[in-house]
């Protein structure tokens, strides 16, 4: 059985388009959804930051069993899942969408961005291809930047201050073994300064990402960034 993945972080951040997506995952593909990528995380913490009865009726978190299949669009999520559930496999929001013969693909009128491809997920060739494939079938002309799929090393301002150590716990490959010279404390400042100076690095100031994390350092930077959800489920 597949099951949806909504993300704690990412629904704190986008709650309304949060709940889009899950309502097109229940009608599309009935699969059922889940708040969290492991049990008993900051339970009560979200519950009171996201103060919505959509999230409230939510299972926090469902077992994976031999033939489930998760799927995710939080890259903190697919790390840490990967790490503890390397059996069951995995596919992003993105790649399922694909799949979907009938989805109502938004017009953005041959609009140029950026791509940004994220740290936390570098080398998931898969993920990144049906990025751009989605892009295109918005009617967006994606730009690749300069450090692009496994050479990217950007994961916006979350790079630049000590890892939860949840995270540590959880993914030590990639959180640890693989974050050589990341997660080290900075002040406001140095992350404002660079953000700035990454995306004054890039050949255009429209950026698309499909991490929070990506997009909201792209934002604190300067780039007039979206998270490729937001294009896909706009508000009606």
């Amino acid at each position: 059985m597949d099951k949806f993945i909504a993300s704690c972080v990412f629904t704190r951040a986008y709650p309304e388009l949060s709940e889009r997506i899950q309502q097109y995952i229940r009608e599309r593909w009935q699969m059922p959804v889940m708040r969290c990528c492991v049990e008993n995380y900051k339970v009560r913490s979200f519950e009171e930051e996201i103060a919505r009865e959509s999230w409230s009726v939510l299972p926090h978190f469902l077992p994976f069993e031999k033939g489930d299949r998760m799927i995710y669009l939080c890259h903190n999520c697919s790390a840490i899942f990967m790490e503890q559930q390397p059996d069951i496999p995995i596919i992003s929001l993105w790649e399922l969408i694909l799949q979907d013969e009938a989805f109502p693909y938004p017009d953005h009128s041959g609009m140029e961005a950026g791509i940004q491809d994220c740290w936390r997920s570098k080398e998931n060739a898969e993920e990144q291809a049906a990025v751009r494939q989605l892009l295109g079938k918005m009617n967006i002309k994606a730009i690749e930047l300069a450090e692009h799929h496994a050479e990217t090393d950007f994961c916006g301002f979350s790079l630049y201050q000590p890892a939860p150590p949840r995270n540590l716990r959880l993914a030590p490959k990639r959180f640890i073994e693989n974050a050589e010279g990341k997660f080290e404390a900075h002040t406001q400042e140095e992350k404002e300064k660079l953000m700035h100076a990454y995306v004054s690095r890039q050949k255009t100031k429209t950026i698309v990402g499909y991490c929070h994390y990506c997009v909201d350092g792209l934002r604190l930077g300067g780039a007039e960034a979206f998270h490729i959800a937001e294009l896909l489920f706009p508000e009606k």
